[in-house]
């Protein structure tokens, strides 16, 4: 590789996050936030990446391909990659045995295929989060790399198996798999500077472009200072899409379009060159 990468990767979470992650499965006024990132904000975000002529990521949780098939359908006719983002939007280590975790991931991965035809070949943890078993369950599925740890900001790296962490002696980094970690990143995230959740969030009126601005800067430090650097952002339709957000990620694309030698990428195609 060549000159700094930019991936741009949407959670296409719709109602999922709400079920599992908010527990609002009770709350029709929640589960419509959902309704609108599906319905609403993903044709808006489809044309305006048309508009802006680079490819994304969708990470789609499965209960999103089944509840909403025809707009992932349309996501992957119009040139963009759908990758593994669990079946339902829960947290690894919430459930109850390896085999039960290993069945949300197979239940994923056949929601993908039955949807688009395609096989996954990249896992993202709807929690950010690994629980014991998720890194052996990706290895024996055939995952090819993950997007959910922060070891680097960027540069990717190979996920380590067998990692100890006792609270009296030193930690142990374990050794390295075949597995690549795209890393991901709080701070280049909308969900925590953008979306209101009732009870969760301390404001209402965040500085909107200040957001976009920090990732710009962001992105700067990154050409200034690490070789052949790839930039991730992760959004959600449910939170860019609200207007007038995308109009601000326009702006950005196009600034960070203008860095001489930028490509823009899907999460898949950077794993593959590595």
């Amino acid at each position: 590789m060549s000159g700094p990468t930019v991936c741009l990767g949407f959670d296409f979470d719709a109602v999922s996050i709400w079920i599992h992650a908010y527990d609002a499965a009770d709350s029709p006024t929640t589960l419509s936030r959902g309704e609108y990132g599906a319905e609403v904000a993903v044709p808006r975000l489809l044309d305006c990446l048309d508009r802006l002529g680079v490819p994304a990521t969708f990470f789609t949780p499965g209960h999103t391909v089944d509840s909403f098939p025809e707009r992932v359908k349309e996501v992957h006719e119009r040139g963009h990659d759908v990758q593994h983002h669990g079946w339902s939007h829960r947290h690894p280590g919430s459930f109850e045995s390896r085999a039960a975790e290993r069945a949300d991931v197979v239940r994923g991965i056949e929601s993908i295929e039955d949807a688009i035809g395609e096989t996954p070949t990249g896992y993202r943890s709807p929690a950010w989060d690994f629980s014991a078993h998720t890194l052996d369950v990706l290895r024996e599925l055939g995952f090819e790399w993950d997007s959910s740890q922060m070891g680097h900001d960027f540069r990717p790296y190979y996920l380590r198996t067998g990692r100890e962490a006792p609270t009296d002696g030193a930690y142990d980094p374990g050794i390295e798999t075949e597995i690549l970690e795209l890393p991901v990143s709080w701070h280049r995230d909308d969900w925590p500077a953008l979306q209101y959740v009732p009870d969760a969030s301390g404001r209402t009126a965040p500085d909107e472009p200040g957001v976009f601005d920090a990732w710009r800067e962001q992105f700067e430090w990154m050409c200034e200072r690490v070789d052949d650097g790839v930039f991730s952002l992760t959004f959600h339709p449910q939170v860019v899409g609200q207007p007038p957000r995308l109009r601000y990620l326009e702006s950005l694309v196009a600034e960070l379009r203008a860095t001489p030698s930028v490509e823009f990428e899907t999460f898949d195609r950077v794993a593959a060159r590595f």
